[in-house]
């Protein structure tokens, strides 16, 4: 039996995108964002949360994808990946799935504009929609993560 796992689901530029739950710490609605200078573009800041400085990054920017002005429907995901909590600002985050890792295909080179690097995987879901799930550690690659640790610090 394939091992299973549940994913959070965001939309980012009407397609859909996948986190593992267990790298999810929490999901939270739009506030505003410190900006914090000599950072990458796509990094719009740090918010306070609940007495937590945490770096925030719109994954829309990341992706190259044409950025938007947030709305009722913007969300920040709050991941936490190798021993750092970041939050990505998606279009809006709203289901969580079953999936289980043989319906997890390898991604081609580019979907939807995004690079392969950034994904783990394309699922197959039962009604037939498409599933991109992010990876991670490449979403936040080293030289980033130390950058981002620095300004949590």
């Amino acid at each position: 039996m394939a091992e299973e796992f549940k994913a959070i689901v965001f939309k980012l530029a009407d397609e859909s995108y996948g986190i593992e739950v267990d790298k999810v710490r929490t999901i939270e609605r739009m506030s505003p964002v410190t900006r914090v200078p000599k950072t990458p573009p796509f990094v719009k800041g740090v918010i306070n949360l609940r007495g937590n400085v945490v770096p925030v990054i719109d994954l829309r920017g990341r992706f190259g994808l044409p950025e938007v002005e947030p709305d009722a429907n913007t969300r920040i995901v709050i991941v936490s990946v190798a021993d750092m909590e970041v939050g990505f600002i998606v279009d809006s985050a709203n289901d969580v799935i079953d999936l289980t890792e043989d319906m997890i295909e390898d991604p081609p080179e580019i979907v939807g504009g995004v690079k392969a690097k950034y994904l783990r995987g394309v699922a197959k879901l039962e009604d037939g929609r498409l599933l991109v799930l992010l990876n991670l550690p490449e979403v936040l690659n080293k030289s980033e993560i130390v950058q981002l640790e620095q300004i949590g610090e």
